[in-house]
């Protein structure tokens, strides 16, 4: 899979973003993007082939392994670093939409980038958005696969397994630390977007007092 896309995106918000949303920026594409790029990807890469049970039943196998993984983790990692980044999209093509305004002789904005006005509405969807999306696929993998762990051994008595059956899963440990990786970096990935949720609207509820406290002054 190609993340070039990815990086593009988050490069491009990069500029936009407050120094809480660079920080965002940083983890994203350096804690969970280049982790998942240059390590996780290999350990869960033949997370089925190496997935063993102690029976050669026919179809046993495969549904032990759809059971205990209805959905593979790594590529459901991988899907909550797209979904998590797509919210970002919202500014972008808002800033795009302020400079184009302006190429064509409509000077609407001091300055197209600034956070501001409507994009600064736009960014603070973008901020709850992902926000929300990390809590939803954190609530996912926890439903999914019984909480945040990864155990050495699961028993099977699904069909056509004869009996119970002991089945055993492929490099727990470290598949064990990515996942507890991924926990800890989406995490701090919340505060760090209810933190700039926070510091936004307490600095522009700031300006607009100061703006009525002038203005009665006058």
């Amino acid at each position: 899979m190609s993340w070039g896309f990815l990086r593009d995106l988050l490069s491009g918000v990069n500029k936009y973003s407050t120094g809480i949303g660079r920080i965002w920026v940083a983890v994203v594409f350096m804690f969970r993007l280049l982790v998942y790029v240059a390590a996780a990807e290999n350990i869960w890469k033949y997370e089925h082939d190496e997935f063993e049970c102690n029976i050669k039943q026919p179809g046993c196998k495969n549904v032990c392994f759809d059971h205990f993984f209805p959905v593979s983790q790594i590529r459901l990692w991988a899907l909550q670093l797209i979904i998590v980044s797509t919210p970002s999209l919202l500014v972008v093509f808002h800033v795009a939409y302020r400079e184009n305004r302006e190429k064509h002789n409509q000077k609407l904005y001091r300055n197209p980038g600034k956070i501001d006005g409507g994009l600064l509405c736009t960014y603070l969807i973008s901020l709850i958005l992902k926000a929300g999306f990390e809590i939803v696929f954190l609530v996912l993998f926890y439903k999914l696969y019984n909480g945040f762990k990864i155990p050495h051994l699961v028993k099977c008595d699904i069909r056509p397994c004869p009996n119970t059956v002991d089945c055993y899963i492929s490099k727990p440990t470290e598949k064990m630390i990515f996942l507890y990786f991924l926990v800890a970096t989406s995490s701090l990935c919340i505060i760090l977007n209810l933190s700039e949720l926070s510091y936004l609207i307490f600095k522009y509820s700031i300006k607009c007092y100061l703006k009525k406290y002038m203005k009665k002054q006058q």
